[in-house]
């Protein structure tokens, strides 16, 4: 393992008394173990693993403070962690430093029915949240995928397939409690479901990747159980057909919950790993929330369009046992993948395009992935433009992770030429940070600036976003 810790060799006589502070205060909940500091860096992605010099486990906001006013004061840099679910490795430690794992602050402090919003700790994953409400009638609706906890979620500003209804994480926090890089505690905003009381700091937090502060506490707005939900699935005889078929239902104000697109190459993976027996074609998994009559309106719309798109039989899945399976083989799409390629490593990468362009950039990418001759499934949240692409790669092969690199270049240059994005939802992280210049421009200046204001020792989270100056 990389970065092996040795305190005399490798860290400055100030980092040394700050790490030996911190375990003295911490104790049991400190830990330079060699395993212990693998797990909270870079473990799911090609990335290469860089791991802390330490982890920490904090139970409070205090503690959290302290923790930050320590690593200040030493100049030790700072990593905040979730569950390190992080694609494009925001959790590595490229200059060591000190974990913070908010796992332990895994406590829903407030759930306001009426108001339709609660307040957690960082460290509540969404699963968690969804158990505690599902009795009240209410749901968290940003659903990534991973089971990652919410403070990641906001840092990264996660989406996922429920996002064409109900959003993203900056559409669905509305206040944040959050320890600045000065150990200070600053809470960002109310539960006020709107304001024009100056700038939007919540939002600066959400996106930044740990750069700015650590999350500590969210308020969250809810939604509503619906009465009946519906999920559907149907083929189609390429990748523009079906992409036609979505941007219809967005023009026609069908109102989809989750509309997620399979390339063939992916339907394949999906078969083999949870025994779903689709004809692989590529495939639109569907559902529709609303009242009983609403979800028959809005699916029997949806079927014309697919007639008129050239698309297949339209199955459904009303009862919740199969409504599960199916998003479940979504969800499971990391370890399908891994099947189509044994001895490979999912290298995860995404875009994100208006959604007028998303069947020329889906069907421009897969001529590529052809031409390079990558295993490479496509899914997409396409509802709103959003699509991704594993890349299953041999990482002990130079040339093979040189066509890689150039593919995915060129996926974030295809969509940033389309006027979309480089990442609609894993982050910059340490993977795409040129292509956040190539983006913004000179609006990484502005962000530059408000990272230095705001860390001026440059602790929080070094080396993710910006690339070296």
């Amino acid at each position: 393992m990389s970065n092996t810790f040795n305190e005399a060799a490798t860290s400055p006589p100030s980092r040394v008394a700050g790490l030996s502070a911190l375990e003295a205060r911490f104790g049991g909940r400190f830990s330079r173990g060699e395993a212990i500091r693998a797990q909270h860096a870079n473990i799911v992605s090609w990335h290469p693993v860089q791991p802390p010099d330490a982890v920490v486990f904090p139970e409070s906001v205090a503690e959290v403070s302290e923790i930050v006013r320590t690593c200040a004061a030493h100049r030790i840099p700072i990593v905040p962690f979730g569950t390190g679910s992080s694609l494009e490795a925001g959790c590595n430690a490229p200059d060591g430093g000190v974990s913070v794992d908010m796992g332990r602050m895994n406590a829903v402090l407030a759930v306001h029915e009426e108001d339709m919003d609660c307040v957690v700790q960082a460290g509540v994953t969404r699963k968690q949240l969804n158990a505690h409400l599902r009795d009240l009638g209410l749901f968290f609706p940003v659903d990534p995928g991973a089971d990652a906890s919410l403070g990641g979620m906001a840092s990264t500003r996660a989406s996922g397939t429920a996002a064409v209804r109900y959003g993203t994480m900056k559409d669905n926090v509305l206040a944040l409690t959050v320890v600045m890089p000065d150990g200070s505690v600053r809470r960002t905003g109310t539960r006020a479901r709107k304001s024009s009381a100056g700038y939007d700091i919540t939002r600066l937090m959400v996106g930044a990747e740990g750069t700015l502060g650590i999350i500590c506490e969210l308020t969250l707005k809810l939604h509503g159980i619906p009465p009946a939900i519906s999920a559907a699935i149907c083929s189609f005889p390429d990748l523009r057909s079906a992409c036609d078929a979505v941007i219809m239902a967005a023009r026609y104000g069908i109102p989809l919950a989750r509309v997620e697109l399979l390339d063939d190459v992916q339907v394949r993976a999906c078969n083999a790993h949870s025994h779903l027996g689709l004809a692989e074609r590529p495939t639109l998994f569907l559902e529709f929330h609303g009242s009983d009559a609403g979800v028959r309106e809005q699916a029997t719309a949806f079927g014309e369009i697919v007639t008129e798109c050239g698309g297949g039989d339209f199955d459904w899945a009303e009862n919740a046992e199969e409504r599960n399976r199916l998003w479940q083989a979504r969800h499971d799409v990391y370890w399908a993948c891994l099947e189509l390629r044994p001895g490979s490593k999912f290298i995860a990468t995404d875009v994100c395009v208006p959604i007028s362009r998303l069947a020329d950039a889906m069907v421009e990418t897969k001529r590529d992935i052809e031409e390079t001759g990558l295993v490479a499934p496509i899914v997409g949240h396409v509802g709103d433009g959003n699509f991704h692409v594993s890349v299953m790669g041999m990482v002990e092969d130079a040339g093979e992770m040189a066509r890689i690199k150039a593919f995915i270049d060129r996926l974030n240059a295809r969509a940033i030429a389309m006027d979309g994005t480089c990442t609609g939802e894993h982050g910059i992280g340490q993977g795409k940070q040129d292509f956040l210049l190539r983006e913004h421009g000179d609006n990484v200046l502005t962000m530059r600036a408000v990272k230095a204001a705001l860390d001026p020792l440059g602790i929080m989270n070094p080396g993710k976003i910006f690339a070296p100056a």
